[in-house]
Order: structure tokens, then C-alpha cells, then sequence
């Protein structure tokens, strides 16, 4: 019995399980795999999140780790250089997008929520099924490495992705939003006179993001949506030329990808439960709000999810059963970030992605990026939304 079952340990539900248990909440979170070493995942920290983890006294550690800073965001269209957006001016420290990988930040958050009484982190522990106790959710049911078991709680978070078994079972009806691209995730050998800021490229019907991870370039190339079995069946030589002719400066560092095992679909999705709750239950992140992957939001996103519950529903947590009212209130809190952040990435999908993927020449340069082009108090608002967020959160009172 705990009091708190967190299931899912990406960043919403590690972040969550660390901030109940330094509020003196006794917290299990479950991870159905056995370590966090999975590539091509979310790698940005926004400023938001960074000001989150200064108010824990943990920015300056995680910043230790290796890791890539970004002050300003552009691209290339055809040969013409852009810039969109700029997060100098945030200030505090938290001027910056950081790039680490994910697993590092994950194992981060892991080791800190160790050391504190009341955390337990239980690798290899699937949560396939929902207790039910006297007409709520009072637990889950748990597929471990060695053994089945039933976990009691008080209190079950699902923090398990868009694909959110949890949500499913406790028929959470869901609003699906559509997006018209899917993404190929793919590394690139660095050199060391490439150019050192994340940024896209945009050429022939290529829409190419790259962001710099040292010793390799992290690539995401956009497609047509469910265009993939049709680009896989044609010659994996024709896409290297294309890259090549998007990014001329990789040259034949695109012969790195051998053969079509070397990349990574990842099928774009953006939806939304109309109800992230039920008695005893609650969804945070991705498993309430399916993100896409345009701006690198959703990680940031389900962070500020997870210091948002945590705040409002800590102290329930510790004076006994929470109501559903207070679940509610997370929704009430979170609903409307979720709702704008998806509305952004779609108005940049419908306006820049889908024109960019329907025609083989380069298309001209959109009047809005045109304008942050030219306008640095454009693209420092873009910076602020984007590195922000409409709400930032706090993160709960230490007990």
C-alpha cells in the first residue's frame, strides 16, 4: 500500500514522483522498462523548466551534465538564413534552451527522488490493469520481472504516454486533434565546422530539423502523413541526395545511414482527453495531452503538469482521500496551456509544414517568419511563448 502510484517514468511521471515525495508524500513509481536509455525522444529543456528546477535548487547540478545551449532558434529556407525566435531576454539563468539527452535528465531526477524517504523507483514494473475499491480506483495491478502483484493506493497517476493503457481502461474519452505529418528520427555524423545552433532546412520539399548533440547530428525529417510505406519502398540513395541538397554542408556524411533500420518513424499524433480523471485516477502529460513534435513543447508540458498536481494535490494527499474535485482543479489548471500549446503546433503545421511537404521546389519564405526575420521584439515574444508557455508552474512547498 502507498500512498501515491505513479505510473509511467518519462519526465511528467519521475517529476512528479519527486515532487510528492519531497511534499512527505509516500510515492511508488513504476517504469515498465528496465532503464531509460531510449533514443529519439524530447531532448529540449525549456527556459520554464529550467526556472522550475532552479526554485528546487537543482538547475546549476543538472547543468553540470554535458549539454548543448541554444539562445536563438532559426533556419534555412533555400539559402536564405532566418531566425524565429530568441530567449536571451529571459533572463535569471534560464535564457536558453538546453539539449541533453533525455535518459540523462530521467536518471538525474531518478537519483535525486532516490534520496528522499518515501520514494520508491520500480524498474521493469508494468501497471496493465486498474483495482477497483468500493466504486474507485484504488490501485493497479502489476506485471514485474519476477512476479504479478496488486499495488494499493490512494491515489493512481497515469503518466504513461499517449497510448495511455490506463486511460483506456478507465474510458476516458478522448478528442483526436489529426496532424497532416508523420517524422523519420535519424543521427548524422558532426563535424566541427558545422554550424553550432539547432535550426532547420528547407529546400525541394524537404523540411529537415537538426539539433546539435556534440559528436552527431539528431535529425528529424518531416513527411507527408502515412507516406512513410510509400518513401520506404523507393531507394534509400534517392533520400541521402535529397538530405544532401537540404543540408550541403553534411556531404557524404549522409552514407551513414546504410540502410532504412537507421530510421526511426515516429507517428505524429495531437489529441486530448475531455476528462483527464475518474474516482482515484488522474492523467498528467502526454497520457492527457498527446503533443506533437514542432517547437519541442511537450516535454516542458508534461513537467509543468506534473509541479501543477503536485502543488494542488500534495497536501489532500497528505490529510487523507482526495476528492474528485481536487482532480478536477489539476485539469482546470493545465486544460488551457494544453489547449493553446496544441492550437500553436497545429496553426505551425497547417501554415508552414503542409506547404513546405506539398511541392518539390522550395517554397517562398512565409510572411511570418518574414516578420520575426526582421523583428527582434517579434522573436523575443516567440521565445517567451514558446520558452514559456502561457502558464508557468511552481513547484509545491517542502513539507
Amino acid at each position: 500500500m502507498t500512498t501515491c502510484v505513479v505510473v509511467g517514468g518519462g519526465p511528467a511521471g519521475m517529476m512528479l514522483g519527486y515532487l510528492l515525495a519531497r511534499a512527505g508524500v509516500a510515492t511508488v513509481v513504476l517504469e515498465k522498462h528496465a532503464d531509460f536509455l531510449r533514443d529519439f525522444r524530447g531532448d529540449t529543456i525549456h527556459p520554464a523548466t529550467l526556472a522550475l528546477l532552479d526554485r528546487l535548487g537543482l538547475r546549476e547540478a543538472l547543468l553540470a551534465l554535458p549539454h548543448r545551449r541554444v539562445y536563438a532558434v532559426g533556419g534555412y529556407v533555400g539559402d536564405r538564413r532566418l531566425k524565429v525566435a530568441e530567449y536571451d531576454h529571459l533572463g535569471d539563468g534560464c535564457n536558453f534552451l538546453a539539449y541533453l539527452p533525455q535518459w540523462e535528465f530521467l536518471n538525474f531526477v531518478a537519483e535525486r527522488a532516490r534520496a528522499l524517504e518515501g520514494f520508491e523507483l520500480r524498474m521493469d514494473s508494468e501497471a496493465f490493469d486498474l483495482l477497483q475499491r468500493d466504486g474507485r480506483v484504488g490501485g493497479v495491478r502489476v506485471r514485474g520481472a519476477a512476479q504479478t502483484y496488486a499495488l494499493d493506493a490512494d491515489l493512481v497517476i497515469a503518466a504513461d504516454g499517449r497510448d495511455s493503457r490506463l486511460a483506456a481502461l478507465a474510458g476516458l474519452p478522448r478528442q483526436r486533434l489529426g496532424a497532416p505529418m508523420d517524422v523519420l528520427w535519424f543521427h548524422v555524423p558532426r563535424a566541427s565546422d558545422d554550424p553550432t545552433q539547432a535550426f532547420a532546412c528547407v529546400r525541394d520539399g524537404i523540411l529537415l530539423a537538426m539539433i546539435d548533440r556534440g559528436s552527431y547530428w539528431q535529425c528529424a525529417l518531416n513527411i507527408r502523413k502515412d507516406a512513410y510505406a510509400a518513401l520506404r519502398a523507393r531507394d534509400l540513395g534517392e533520400l541521402r541526395a535529397r538530405l544532401r541538397a537540404a543540408a550541403p554542408f553534411l556531404g557524404d556524411r549522409v552514407e551513414a545511414l546504410r540502410d532504412w533500420d537507421d530510421l526511426k518513424l515516429l507517428e505524429v499524433r495531437v489529441e486530448r482527453l475531455r476528462r483527464w480523471y475518474a474516482d482515484g485516477l488522474l492523467c498528467i502529460g502526454d497520457a492527457a495531452h498527446a503533443m506533437s513534435h514542432v517547437a519541442g513543447i511537450g516535454i516542458n508540458l508534461a513537467i509543468a503538469d506534473a509541479a501543477a498536481a503536485a502543488r494542488l494535490l500534495a497536501p489532500r494527499l497528505r490529510a487523507g482521500r482526495v476528492r474528485r474535485c481536487d482532480l478536477r482543479a489539476v485539469q482546470r489548471r493545465r486544460m488551457w496551456p494544453a489547449v493553446v500549446a496544441q492550437g500553436l503546433q497545429r496553426t505551425i503545421a497547417r501554415w508552414a509544414i503542409v506547404p513546405i511537404l506539398a511541392r518539390d521546389a522550395t517554397p517562398p519564405v512565409p510572411l511570418a517568419a518574414r516578420l520575426l526575420d526582421r523583428s527582434r521584439p517579434l522573436r523575443r515574444a516567440a521565445g517567451s511563448l514558446i520558452g514559456l508557455g502561457v502558464r508557468p508552474e511552481l513547484p509545491p512547498a517542502d513539507r
